[in-house]
């Protein structure tokens, strides 16, 4: 159902909706190492990586291995990311508007989603 709300917005700028979360996540949290997006977004490396490479080479995130420990690539969003980030607000409040209940009320909900999924992650071990 959300699909119908955002995929026409994110067409329009090219993006997936994974995608789009890595974007608002280093807009959101700044340079992060590859293993704390894909800790934060609930994606497995063998996902988050693909999906990575696209987005750099479209120009939209940076990718550097880090001098200390070579094993670790921070990505950070380039000024071309950025810009296009302007534009995403306009997919928030879509969202917003379909879903049709207070800000409060969508605060409650999303708390609950996420207590949920903190659950399914503590009886998975």
């Amino acid at each position: 159902m959300f699909n119908r709300v955002y995929r026409p917005l994110l067409d329009e700028l090219g993006l997936t909706y994974p995608q789009y979360l890595c974007l608002v996540v280093l807009t959101d949290e700044g340079a992060q190492p590859v293993g704390a997006i894909g800790e934060r977004l609930k994606l497995e490396s063998s996902t988050l990586t693909p999906m990575l490479k696209r987005l750099e080479k479209a120009g939209l995130i940076s990718r550097a291995r880090a001098v200390t420990d070579e094993r670790v690539v921070t990505v950070d969003l380039t000024a071309s990311g950025r810009k296009l980030l302007e534009k995403v607000p306009p997919i928030n409040i879509a969202i917003a508007d379909a879903i049709g209940e207070t800000e409060e009320q969508r605060e409650k909900i999303r708390q609950a989603i996420l207590a949920i999924r903190d659950r399914l992650e503590a009886k998975a071990g």
